[in-house]
């Protein structure tokens, strides 16, 4: 069984400045669910949840500033996550999807209200950095959006 999940957002922002957010993968401080995250290679990282959970992340395709999937794996599930990136200097859309099958069994509309529960909580975070905060991004600090 997969279940699927998508969720769209735009936010007053340069497109760029989006995508450096959201593939960081050393500046997460921003993110409610995470603990930390663990760099293994170029290609895969492991996010720890402030429970101490686990998740393996094997990037399979990058095209910066519009494309980043990777497949997902931890004692659960398995699956793959979609996130496509349009705008321009101004505005950013978020377009993300996942592709999760359980690895126990679960009720299908269980799964279907905790993914959607999990990025709608994604968004809320990275709408809040977006707009509060300045992050540094190697050598530049820089507000991230518009007001």
């Amino acid at each position: 069984m997969v279940v699927t999940s998508n969720i769209k957002a735009t936010f007053p922002c340069d497109s760029q400045r989006v995508w450096e957010v959201v593939t960081s993968l050393t500046n997460y401080s921003w993110r409610s669910d995470i603990e930390r995250i663990e760099v293994i290679s170029d290609t895969q990282f492991v996010e720890i949840t402030k429970s101490g959970y686990r998740t393996i992340f094997t990037i399979t395709r990058q095209e910066p500033f519009c494309l980043w999937e990777f497949d997902i794996e931890n004692d659960n599930m398995k699956g793959h996550w979609v996130g496509a990136f349009s705008g321009n200097e101004k505005t950013a859309t978020i377009d993300f999807t996942e592709h999760i099958e359980p690895k126990k069994w679960f009720p299908k509309l269980l799964v279907r209200i905790y993914l959607k529960y999990m990025q709608v909580k994604y968004v809320r975070d990275l709408r809040e950095v977006l707009k509060n905060t300045t992050l540094d991004f190697g050598s530049k600090v820089e507000k991230l959006c518009h007001k």
